[in-house]
């Protein structure tokens, strides 16, 4: 269990990474800090052709993000789409349902750093064909303090790691979940 959470802490990513090469499409995982913005601003630049926000709050859309972000409007009325999946799961098939309808076979994952290991998993999972770029996003408390170093982040550690254990349990039950089995 310890080599396992410290192979789950070696996975983390550290720091941002700049994007290597363009993809198909970006997809963000809501829930973080700044990973919206961080997303949009990707799409601006031409890093992918369209942008999914996944599990957006439902009252979330184009109107709201581009009141929140007036600098990127233009690509977020043309190129942004939203889903409204409520777990990382939800996530991974509703992006699996996107990426398929659209024939896009890169995506740009953007979420927290401590969660691309799952949210990794679970879309590869989903997609086992389409290529994912991790775009992990990092907190400023992560920028400057180690982990361990604060309780709040300690214990956020820990529960991914136990999340992500479960997704490997339940994977092996129940191979790949369809878009109308969640509910």
């Amino acid at each position: 269990m310890l080599g396992g959470f410290l192979w789950f802490i070696w996975r983390v990513p550290a720091t941002e990474t700049a994007i290597s090469h363009d993809a198909d499409a970006i997809v963000v995982l809501t829930g973080g800090a700044s990973r919206i913005s961080d997303a949009i601003e990707l799409l601006a630049l031409g890093r992918g052709k369209r942008l999914l926000i996944s599990g957006a709050f439902p009252k979330t859309n184009s109107s709201e993000i581009s009141r929140l972000n007036p600098e990127y409007e233009q690509w977020v009325r043309c190129c942004v789409d939203f889903d409204r999946a409520v777990n990382t799961l939800g996530n991974a098939v509703e992006i699996k349902r996107w990426a398929e309808s659209r024939g896009f076979r890169s995506l740009i994952v953007v979420t927290s750093n401590y969660h691309m290991p799952r949210a990794l998993f679970e879309i590869g999972h989903q997609l086992p064909e389409v290529a994912l770029l991790p775009f992990p996003v990092i907190t400023d408390r992560e920028r400057v303090e180690p982990w361990w170093a604060n309780r709040v982040t300690a214990r956020r550690m820990v529960s991914e790691y136990v999340k992500l254990i479960f997704a490997h349990i339940r994977m092996g039950l129940q191979p790949v979940v369809e878009s109308g089995e969640l509910g």
